[in-house]
């Protein structure tokens, strides 16, 4: 995915920037094609794994931009991972390096460049993609790179900007595919430098923002208020979501049940609610929910809300009662 997103600021902040791409890969592979990194002078952002690997494209792509290259044809080199670098990975990989100033045309969602002549092969991957919303699989066609742009596949609302809501933040903030809305009552509650992607929203009554999410959202709640999470709860109820977490133990998820039943919810709805969330056996550190929570949002990416509730409920693939 061809992340404009994460190139405009790059380009912002260093003003020319190198970006290397797994555009194709023959056996094993340290990452998936379309991998990419962005390089410039003295730092990078993302990963295209493999450790030698990145290490030699990241020298070569700093090389390339100390020597004043301008945006030109890409440079395309086949990396045979064993032979040339030492590695165990039995592949080859095709790297795709670019030197950037300002950002690619796109066409219907789709980054498509090369060498000469735009191939027929990629005009007729961009007409299915104007024409029919066909996004294409990133990779080369006809000796062009193609590239669909990284949209967010996913809508995460986090609920609170204290040390668990941070946490989380920081951990989910780098993943791929996914949006991130971060909720507190004022602007004092969060950090003086919020993650990119992540769009932070403030209001006296936070729960009343929750008539705005998303009715497809994931929602995390781990506000400093055991009343203002069970309003989130009962709100969202209401509302509608994909998944839902509260933080608690099992004692304030005992009464969180009862009130909510209180309140109208019948037992199906509340049992939609994952409470605790995270690994439990990671313990309580912030850090330590967070991983396990992104654990379970990464396992959630392409299961149905049936399949997820049996997790929720131990009727998992290895646990399914008859």
């Amino acid at each position: 995915m061809f992340d404009l997103a994460a190139l405009s600021a790059a380009l912002a902040a260093h003003g020319r920037v190198a970006r290397v791409v797994i555009a194709a890969h023959d056996g094993s592979s340290p990452r998936e094609v379309g991998a990419a990194m962005l390089v410039w002078e003295g730092g990078q952002s993302g990963t295209i794994g493999g450790g030698a690997l990145e290490f030699a494209a990241v020298t070569k792509a700093r090389d390339w931009l100390a020597a004043g290259a301008l945006s030109a044809e890409p440079r395309v080199e086949r990396v045979p991972l064993g032979p040339a670098l030492g590695q165990c990975c039995g592949g080859a990989v095709t790297l795709w390096s670019e030197i950037f100033d300002a950002l690619p045309e796109t066409v219907a969602g789709v980054v498509a460049r090369g060498p000469g002549t735009m191939p027929l092969a990629v005009k007729r991957v961009l007409a299915a993609a104007r024409g029919q919303g066909v996004k294409p699989a990133p990779g080369l066609v006809a000796g062009w790179l193609v590239e669909p742009m990284a949209e967010a596949e996913r809508q995460v609302w986090i609920w609170g900007a204290g040390h668990v809501g941070r946490a989380l933040v920081n951990v989910l903030a780098p993943l791929p595919g996914i949006a991130l809305t971060w909720v507190d009552t004022g602007p004092e509650r969060f950090p003086g430098e919020v993650p990119e992607g992540v769009t932070p929203v403030w209001a006296r009554e936070p729960e009343a923002l929750a008539a705005h999410a998303p009715v497809t959202a994931e929602h995390l709640i781990v506000t400093y208020s055991h009343a203002l999470d069970l309003e989130l709860c009962h709100r969202l109820l209401g509302r509608g979501f994909r998944w839902l977490g509260l933080i608690g133990s099992a004692t304030k998820w005992a009464r969180f049940r009862s009130r909510l039943a209180a309140l109208g919810h019948s037992r199906l709805e509340i049992n939609r609610i994952t409470c605790p969330i995270g690994d439990v056996s990671l313990g309580k550190h912030p850090q330590a929910i967070a991983i396990g929570v992104a654990q379970q949002l990464l396992k959630n990416k392409h299961k149905s809300e049936t399949e997820i509730a049996d997790d929720r409920d131990g009727k998992g693939q290895h646990g399914r009662s008859a």
